[in-house]
């Protein structure tokens, strides 16, 4: 009879790939009429629906029916440490994208100015002058180098941004919540770098216990993360793509792997061209500000009839724009938070049973 444990490993390894596939195929079939597109942020919302199924069932797997002393012997008495250390890393990352979607909610009002603006009938120099302010203003933010939108310089205020998912808690081991100032010098890129540091595949006498399970969550953590950063915009964001490798010889991260390609050569294009992020409505955004932008600083009064018919249609594409953005960037930041608040507890819940067997036996240095 095959051992319920490792029944449970293999069966892990499968709800895994068949999420990501979900994900990768969510966009693909353009017949549908319920296509998510890729980086949309409906699509981000199921990337984090993902996130929480993997970790529920991580945590089943490594805190139930187990044997509890497993943490204070090899490989756990290592990886364990490790992989708390990276949920604290991803809490940071965490709040940094909050920061980002405040600066992608203050992106949508400047282009609902716009398109207030350009839907007065007729068309005059006043209404023109200031949509031509607030596509001025738009486009500076969205142009931003990475390094630039350090400390919250993009939202004009001080040099450090204060806002948090919440304020620590006192205690070993206790983040019940969380609060983070994201100082100048902070680097999404490196903070990505130091996560995907010291993953690595199980050894061999290894791959069928729990070393593998969390090899696993490893893995889809910094995934995620990695997604979010290139998506939102967020400081210091050079070099992303070169920061986190996912292994191919693995059956469940052939998805991922399909996802990090599409994503990365969609990174790629993008990284000198400005820090406004890969998030599909901001790039929509971005592309029709622009055409607007070249009809300002070329507009004749009167409107001729022509003209008057692309107009229309450029400004009710950058509203549809808008409408999707109200839609999906609060229900983004309320997942956002909630996956903030799992990995607190996530971590205590794994450090109280660590904590357990230290009293038990001799202390675990965590």
């Amino acid at each position: 009879m095959e051992d319920p444990h490792l029944q449970d490993i293999e069966l892990f390894q499968k709800h895994v790939a068949n999420s990501f596939s979900d994900l990768i195929s969510s966009h693909s079939d353009e017949e549908t009429h319920d296509v998510t597109p890729l980086l949309s942020a409906s699509w981000l919302r199921q990337l984090l629906d993902t996130f929480l199924c993997c970790d529920a069932e991580f945590k089943a797997i490594i805190l139930c029916g187990r044997d509890p002393t497993q943490f204070s012997k090899p490989p756990l008495d290592r990886l364990i440490p490790d992989h708390l250390d990276r949920y604290v890393k991803a809490l940071d990352v965490c709040n940094a994208i909050t920061h980002g979607i405040d600066l992608l909610i203050n992106w949508k009002r400047l282009a609902q100015v716009v398109v207030t603006s350009l839907s007065q009938k007729p068309v005059g120099e006043g209404q023109i002058r200031r949509a031509k302010k607030a596509l001025n203003t738009l486009l500076a933010s969205m142009n931003l180098d990475d390094k630039e939108y350090s400390g919250g310089s993009f939202h004009g205020k001080s040099t450090e941004r204060s806002k948090s998912l919440g304020r620590r808690v006192t205690g070993p081991g206790n983040f019940r919540s969380l609060s983070c100032t994201v100082a100048k010098s902070w680097s999404a890129a490196k903070q990505i770098q130091a996560m995907s540091a010291n993953i690595s595949q199980p050894r061999w006498g290894e791959a069928n216990g729990p070393a593998t399970v969390v090899f696993i969550m490893n893995t889809v953590i910094v995934f995620v993360m990695w997604v979010l950063v290139a998506a939102i915009p967020c400081q210091e964001r050079t070099g992303l793509t070169t920061h986190f490798q996912v292994p191919r010889n693995l059956s469940w991260t052939q998805n991922i792997i399909g996802l990090q390609e599409k994503i990365g050569d969609e990174w790629k294009k993008k990284e000198k061209k400005g820090g406004s992020g890969l998030l599909q409505e901001v790039v929509k955004m971005e592309k029709v500000a622009n055409s607007l932008m070249e009809f300002c600083e070329n507009f004749v009064f009167p409107l001729e009839e022509e003209n008057a018919g692309e107009l229309e249609a450029q400004v009710e594409e950058i509203a549809d724009v808008c409408r999707k953005m109200e839609e999906g960037l609060e229900p983004l930041r309320r997942q956002i938070r909630e996956v903030f608040h799992r990995m607190v507890r996530s971590r205590a819940e794994v450090l109280e049973t660590v904590e357990q067997i230290g009293k038990q036996s001799a202390p675990v240095p965590y």
